[in-house]
């Protein structure tokens, strides 16, 4: 490798293998950037193991990804995306259609980082009541309930959203024993990672109107090509769009220079 620094999205690999074969071939790569968030696609202990640092740009999106999970919910809500469907079928469902409001409803969030922030004060704008857990604890600088652990999140929430990194052993962290706590009435979102959630799980919950709904951004393998996912119509989907915009877009690149420019000095 002829490189300093490789910068990769959230589709390319960075594996043990890659950075063995730049030593073997006395490459000079000494950074990788991941353009996004999450750092999943990258084995980052082997690659700091070998002289190569890691880094990624989490401040970027997290407007970005808090406005598309709120999308969602109000989606879900409001029947938003199936009456489109429908609509265009020729159809007038308005009496199948009566949603509910987000005002005076619960928002539990698995993980309370940058996006999880951005989510919950947009959330208290539309007069939601926000609960969350996160793995370092209560953080006394927010104002919001801590609960100490998922669990407690998923029987109270009636809207529960995701934001924690994939699992170390790649399972999922909401499978059907998780989504059985929850209310029959509630939804879960995910916009983190691909492989939270079992999918299948969530489908029979669906299915048997254990769930009221769910909204996903990401899947456990894209391009989706789960069919019982595609085909229901209890699930707002959308194809990993949380960082797509172009403000997003625009702060990657420049968090991505000023990264660069920070590790050559």
């Amino acid at each position: 490798c002829d490189f300093d620094a490789v910068v990769v999205r959230s589709k390319t690999k960075v594996r043990a293998n890659h950075i063995d074969e730049v030593k073997a071939n006395n490459g000079k790569l000494k950074l990788v950037i991941r353009g996004g968030v999450g750092v999943d696609n990258i084995d980052v202990k082997y690659a700091e193991e070998h002289g190569i640092a890691v880094r990624n740009t989490p401040r970027a999106s997290s407007d970005s990804v808090a406005e598309l999970t709120l999308a969602h919910m109000l989606t879900l809500a409001r029947f938003v995306g199936i009456s489109n469907v429908t609509m265009r079928k020729g159809e007038w469902n308005k009496k199948q259609y009566e949603g509910i409001e987000l005002n005076g409803k619960t928002l539990g969030l698995i993980g309370m980082g940058r996006i999880s922030r951005s989510l919950a004060k947009k959330a208290e704008a539309l007069g939601m009541n926000v609960i969350y857990t996160d793995i370092v604890g209560k953080m006394n600088d927010l104002p919001y309930e801590f609960h100490a652990d998922k669990e407690s999140i998923l029987k109270n929430g009636d809207f529960v959203s995701l934001h924690i990194p994939a699992a170390a052993d790649g399972r999922p962290v909401i499978g059907a024993a998780e989504i059985a706590l929850m209310k029959p009435t509630a939804y879960l979102l995910n916009a983190a990672r691909g492989g939270l959630v079992d999918e299948d799980a969530l489908c029979d919950a669906l299915d048997a109107g254990k769930l009221a709904g769910a909204a996903l951004d990401v899947f456990a393998s894209e391009p989706l090509k789960n069919e019982r996912i595609m085909n229901n119509d209890k699930i707002s989907l959308t194809p990993h769009i949380g960082g797509s915009t172009k403000e997003a877009q625009g702060r990657i690149g420049m968090e991505i220079v000023d990264i660069i420019n920070s590790f050559a000095k």
